[in-house]
């Protein structure tokens, strides 16, 4: 069972950097290019959760728009919150009907107790991933970046986000851009700080198209381009 290690402080990151860089000579050289990443984190449990789920597929400015509606309608969320909200209050704020229906199974299953949310962080990577996407509605990536941006853990890693697929191509000129699973393979090498490398790899993207990565607020691309989010 690999070690768990956790991206909680500058130092921790540094060190993944450090050992990235040892363990590939393609990553020293895009941190030395500038595709440094930051130390980014968001609250964990259900609120964090419930915020990368909201925030799918929207616009940046769509997103925390809904966010602020949710916020000044129920306060903090929790999963009794969600539960005991209708439907109606819920679309009012801006959630689509298949949002709202992953933010109520994930409510439930944490109340039931399926869905050990508080204890997360203290599983491997693999076994704390299983446990999200045996919820109904949280896919892999969803899981994936809940883990790298809530819990931070170090071996993370969002195969199936394109951002990540296109900044691989890039960097390692591959002539077309990875499939998820191609990805994986690319990745082994870099256990277990492969969340570290996905934030090198993100950061190089952001320098490579002018755009601010994932990296920055743990949005999805959009499905059709590798184009990331905020």
């Amino acid at each position: 069972m690999a070690t768990k290690r956790f991206l909680d402080s500058d130092e921790a990151l540094a060190e993944g950097l450090a050992e990235l860089g040892r363990l590939d000579p393609v990553m020293s050289r895009l941190v030395a290019e500038g595709a440094r990443p930051v130390l980014r984190k968001r609250e964990p449990g259900f609120h964090g959760l419930a915020w990368i789920v909201m925030g799918q597929q929207l616009s940046v400015a769509s997103a925390d728009a809904i966010w602020r509606r949710l916020i000044d309608r129920f306060g903090p969320l929790t999963p009794s919150v969600i539960e005991a909200a209708t439907v109606e209050a819920l679309k009012a704020c801006g959630l689509s009907a298949p949002k709202i229906r992953t933010l109520r199974a994930i409510a439930e299953a944490i109340t039931r107790g399926a869905l050990p949310l508080d204890e997360l962080g203290a599983m491997p990577a693999e076994i704390a991933h299983a446990a999200l996407t045996a919820v109904k509605g949280i896919g892999p990536w969803t899981a994936d970046i809940y883990l790298m941006f809530c819990l931070g853990h170090s071996d993370a890693f969002a195969a199936g986000d394109l951002a990540l697929q296109e900044a691989a191509r890039l960097a390692y000129g591959i002539a077309a851009r990875p499939s998820a699973s191609e990805l994986v393979a690319l990745a082994e090498q870099w256990r277990p700080w492969r969340a570290v490398a996905a934030k090198v790899l993100w950061a190089h993207y952001r320098i490579a198209k002018g755009r601010p990565g994932v990296s920055e607020s743990a949005k999805p691309p959009k499905a059709s381009a590798p184009s990331p989010g905020r």
